[in-house]
């Protein structure tokens, strides 16, 4: 089974997703996801999250909230344990960003070879096409719940949502 991390940073009313639309043949094209990615041999889902944020969005996280694993089951795809983090403790890598966000609170996100970044405000986070489950754990999120532990079984592109 698959370990990953799902991070979702916030800044002033807004998360910062990504439509994944780079990668020939993934599994989340056309959809927008929060970043994170695979847990490697050796790493813990913490090192996991904090390294995938900085790889793909230039974000140095210096803390982070662990609400809790969402178990992705397919099948189409192979199965998955998702941690889900957010944060909205950061700063940007590059020390003029870091400068202009120390100034204004404004970070403009890098390219990204998965997809595009963008800062999405709350209220617009579920009218994103999303996988239908993941609208099971952001309306969560948005509401301010902490933990949150759920399996999200697919058939095709059906989810049934089994609440832990």
């Amino acid at each position: 089974m698959k370990r990953t991390t799902l991070c979702y940073i916030e800044n002033n009313g807004y998360w910062l997703m990504l439509y994944r639309d780079r990668k020939p043949g993934d599994m989340n094209e056309g959809k927008w996801i929060s970043v994170g990615g695979k847990v490697e041999p050796g790493e813990t889902p913490d090192q996991c999250v904090a390294r995938e944020v900085l790889e793909e969005t230039g974000l140095r996280l210096r803390s982070w909230v662990f609400h809790g694993i969402i178990e992705f089951r397919s099948d189409e795809y192979e199965a998955e344990d998702m941690y889900l983090y957010s944060s909205s403790d950061f700063v940007p890598a590059d020390e003029e960003a870091a400068r202009i966000f120390s100034e204004t609170g404004a970070y403009e996100p890098p390219e990204c070879s998965e997809g595009e970044l963008a800062w999405v405000p709350h209220e617009k986070m579920l009218d994103l096409p999303t996988w239908e489950g993941d609208r099971a754990f952001l309306e969560e999120l948005l509401a301010g719940k902490k933990e949150i532990s759920m399996t999200l079984c697919y058939e095709g592109e059906h989810c049934t949502v089994i609440r832990r």
